[in-house]
């Protein structure tokens, strides 16, 4: 990681510096649990607290399929998505990686016993994947 934030930091870092960077083999993310999905059962939305769902695990890093890209987060922020992921209202996501992850080998890999929740960040982009041309390692 300390190599990834010195070059974010440098001034002189290049498309090529960021694309020879090492990719740790995991990182912390804040995650909800699919066999969580009922804890709030029977609450009202208003009973139903994320911080109980919440967790801050060390997970895989992905392998980067067609039009994805592998940004280093240096910010993110809470929007109602994150809640909603959280509290799983007004549906738990996971039905919706199940579903997606019976489409191909590819989407396979979202069906797992945890999701990864944000939806907005800032970050510096370290690889693409195949058919993206608007980013670039650096950007």
């Amino acid at each position: 990681m300390k190599e990834i934030l010195d070059a974010i930091q440098s001034q002189d870092s290049t498309a090529a510096d960021f694309a020879a960077l090492s990719i740790p083999e995991s990182y912390r993310a804040v995650t909800v649990h699919k066999d969580e999905t009922e804890m709030f059962h029977g609450l009202a939305t208003r009973d139903k607290d994320p911080r109980k769902s919440l967790h801050l695990d060390e997970v895989p890093v992905p392998e980067l399929g067609p039009g994805e890209a592998l940004v280093a987060v240096m910010a993110s922020s809470v929007n109602y998505n994150s809640v909603w992921t959280s509290i799983f209202e007004p549906m738990s996501t996971f039905g919706f990686l199940e579903r997606y992850g019976k489409l191909s080998e590819l989407t396979r890999r979202h069906d797992l016993p945890y999701h990864v929740i944000g939806s907005d960040l800032a970050g510096v982009v370290l690889r693409t994947g195949p058919g993206v041309n608007a980013w670039h390692p650096g950007d």
